[in-house]
């Protein structure tokens, strides 16, 4: 007795992927399952980097004592950029951002972006103009560290370990690519957020 077996094989748990145009293909009727290896690395990424800028956001804000020391926090009087910019020693900007440093208008900019991408980043939305805020960001802080320079403006050692690819720069690519890929749309809002009218009209904002 000959045995026939289906022609048509069960789908099974059918994951979602990125397709080569950024957005997310999910096959069949699965909108919320496992992810590929390729979506969970671009998920695991954006969630990452969303926690590092909110994390640098409520350090400074509230002084946990990593980088900002206990009792030197935003809500108690401290200033977010006056410490950084205040000890630049190197570069062709190192005037302008000891002018800088403890303004109200820096710590203000400086600490609603860390807010702001670090939020984008983690709900999934606005990866595009999340991107550019923190490449803009990233930049500055390059140009506020120099890594080209061997020694500072003292004569000491500058001890940076490349003259170009700091992690300034691997954050800004990242940023970059998260946004091109729309990494927010897996485990994240981004096809909520596309779809408000605003955004469907804006395409910078999505």
């Amino acid at each position: 007795m000959a045995v026939h077996q289906s022609t048509h094989r069960s789908s099974g748990f059918r994951l979602p992927s990125f397709r080569r145009d950024g957005a997310v293909s999910v096959p069949g009727s699965v909108e919320a399952g496992a992810l590929t290896a390729r979506a969970c690395v671009f998920v695991s990424a954006r969630v990452l980097m969303g926690f590092v800028f909110l994390w640098a956001f409520l350090d400074k804000t509230f002084g946990f004592g990593y980088a900002t020391a206990s009792g030197k926090g935003w809500v108690d009087g401290g200033s977010p950029t006056e410490g950084f910019l205040g000890h630049v020693a190197v570069g062709p900007m190192e005037s302008t951002f000891h002018s800088w440093a403890g303004a109200v208008w820096a710590d203000w900019l400086f600490m609603l972006g860390l807010l702001g991408i670090g939020l984008a980043l983690t709900a999934g939305v606005a990866l595009r103009l999340a991107a550019f805020a923190g490449t803009v960001m990233m930049a500055l802080m390059w140009v506020a560290e120099w890594p080209p320079a061997k020694h500072l403006s003292d004569g000491s050692a500058s001890m940076s370990t490349n003259p170009f690819a700091d992690y300034h720069v691997v954050y800004a690519v990242v940023l970059v690519a998260l946004a091109a890929v729309s990494a927010g749309n897996v485990f994240g809002l981004g096809r909520l957020w596309a779809r408000l009218p605003v955004v469907r009209d804006q395409a910078w904002l999505r």
